[in-house]
């Protein structure tokens, strides 16, 4: 018999990596439980300060198996539950999501360094220096190509895939550092943050201990 899924993943107020695992298996239907690592765990630490190329969290347990890499998780969920609609139906917008959602997880160095998810703070005229300024060009960009061409609401279409979660922690980035968007991408983050997972998400992080101090500084 099969067991329940397990999802590991770290704070809910910091972590952007256990966010989009978290948010692609809600996506996806799965039933799992969660599995929260305390804020002391180096892993945790790792995953939340950028000091690791390989990150072990989120995790997913699931039939005997162990998967991590957000990518990963996002791939297994699609391959378990196809109807899910994680990734497009359609080839060529299938190989587009993959390259979006493969440019944030490689990319966006600077600003995931300068703007650390914290979904807590609110940073109003938040400095937003050069660097940082070309990510935040770069997914606003993103987002108008994926917005136009599948017609919304979500990136790629009518309700939200692998991108979307991808993407989320930006969304959440952007409200707390005060970042200024045109309409379309504005609608598109109050989009995302309305979603019933996010909400969920949302209120769990507010209930959090803040016990990670290099975060809280206002850069």
């Amino acid at each position: 018999m099969a067991t329940k899924a397990v999802l590991t993943i770290s704070s809910k107020n910091y972590g952007a990596w256990a966010l989009r695992g978290w948010l692609m298996a809600r996506f996806s239907g799965l039933d799992f439980d969660e599995h929260v690592i305390p804020p002391d765990d180096a892993a945790m630490k790792a995953e939340i300060l950028l000091l690791s190329s390989s990150m072990l969290v989120p995790a997913l347990q699931h039939n005997g198996m162990k998967v991590w890499d957000t990518l990963a998780i996002g791939e297994y969920l699609h391959e378990i539950k196809p109807k899910a609609g994680l990734l497009p139906a359609d080839i060529k917008a299938r190989a587009h999501c993959r390259a979006v959602c493969g440019e944030m997880h490689s990319g966006f160095s600077a600003m995931r360094g300068s703007l650390p998810m914290n979904l807590k703070a609110h940073f109003k005229g938040f400095k937003v220096w050069s660097r940082a300024q070309s990510d935040i060009d770069r997914v606003v960009a993103i987002w108008r190509e994926c917005l136009q061409a599948y017609g919304g609401p979500y990136l790629f279409g009518a309700k939200p895939c692998m991108a979307d979660a991808m993407y989320a922690p930006v969304v959440t980035r952007f409200r707390t550092y005060d970042v200024a968007l045109d309409a379309e991408c504005a609608a598109y983050c109050a989009r995302i943050m309305a979603l019933p997972a996010m909400q969920e998400w949302v209120a769990a992080a507010m209930q959090e201990p803040d016990e990670i101090d290099e975060l809280e500084a206002e850069f």
